[in-house]
């Protein structure tokens, strides 16, 4: 337990200095492109020189970038993101309206692909070079060729226009009256089809990384002795070869979550779920950069708390790691 607060400290403490890096790069980046939130809001409802000055003195843009920096950060040190340009409301209640159905998007599709990613792996490792690792082998390849938009507007058209078996997009029925467990029903079955367009893809990534990994554990030496030694072939496979296999899996978790994250945008446009990815899109297409910044230091914050959850996992997993910053 201590190594593992240790490990927990230092990482935090890197965590930090991440954050700030990406919020003055993306505040930087941002101000570097042309237009502004005045522009984007005079070209859609008009507007006289007058208005545009009163719009850039009222939204703090009249100001220096330098200016707008440090009140942005002098801002954030105290939880405030700021109000939105385009919601006229402040950007934390924003995020957090949209903010649970992308997490409730990218939990189950992990969960989808992470599961089954490894057991299809360990099914197919199990016997290297046989029908069912070369049938599966070259499936995974193929589905990872697949562009997730593309395959999402497949599974539209398949079982939701087609076969009417599922709905076409949203998080929930509209205006419907659902509570409990049948609002979570609803909830549930509108999420079936963005959760296997974006779980598919990184379900083939995991399938083949297990797979791989199995395979060069089936080489190694305690593998050689357990065989020599007379155990069964399925306890060999479960408690020796997909157990060490298992590890690689558990760190790209942790740096799949960024393209989890990304990927959901695009599955959020094409299913017209309510997330962080489509209110993305709203505060581009507005210039809303205050907005933009929030969601994109929201993100930020999401994949560096899931990467300290598998590096404390990976901590109690193999006890060699961050053993030598225990003892620094």
């Amino acid at each position: 337990m201590t190594r593992a607060l240790i490990l927990l400290r230092r990482r935090l403490i890197g965590s930090i200095f991440v954050l700030l890096i990406v919020v003055i790069g993306t505040f930087l980046l941002l101000e570097a492109a042309p237009g502004d939130a005045v522009d984007a809001y005079i070209v859609s409802t008009g507007g006289d020189a007058g208005m545009i000055e009163l719009l850039r003195h009222r939204w703090g843009l009249d100001q220096s970038e330098l200016t707008r920096l440090a009140n942005y950060l002098w801002a954030l040190l105290h939880l405030d993101l700021g109000q939105s340009v385009t919601f006229s409301r402040p950007i934390r209640d924003v995020i957090l309206e949209r903010l649970p159905n992308t997490l409730l998007l990218m939990v189950s599709a992990t969960a989808l692909s992470f599961g089954l990613g490894s057991a299809l792996g360990i099914y197919a490792g199990a016997r290297p070079g046989s029908v069912r690792d070369r049938i599966l082998s070259i499936g995974s390849l193929a589905l990872y060729a697949i562009p997730g938009f593309w395959l999402g507007l497949v599974l539209i058209v398949v079982f939701a226009v087609d076969l009417r078996w599922l709905p076409i997009g949203g998080i929930e029925a509209l205006a419907s009256d659902k509570t409990g467990l049948d609002r979570a029903a609803d909830i549930a079955i509108h999420l079936v089809l963005p959760v296997a367009a974006l779980g598919f893809i990184y379900l083939a990534l995991y399938l083949r990384m297990m797979r791989a990994g199995m395979a060069e554990v089936w080489r190694q030496d305690f593998v050689l002795a357990a065989r020599a030694k007379g155990l069964s072939r399925r306890r060999i496979v479960l408690a020796h070869v997909a157990r060490n296999a298992l590890l690689p899996l558990v760190t790209m978790l942790g740096l799949q979550s960024a393209q989890m994250l990304g990927g959901s945008v695009v599955i959020e446009s094409v299913f017209s779920v309510p997330g962080l990815g489509r209110l993305a899109q709203e505060a581009v297409a507005a210039r809303d950069t205050p907005l933009l910044l929030g969601i994109i230091l929201v993100s930020a914050v999401l994949v560096v708390v899931i990467n300290l959850l598998v590096d404390i996992a990976y901590a109690f997993l193999d006890p060699r790691v961050g053993a030598g910053e225990a003892n620094a």
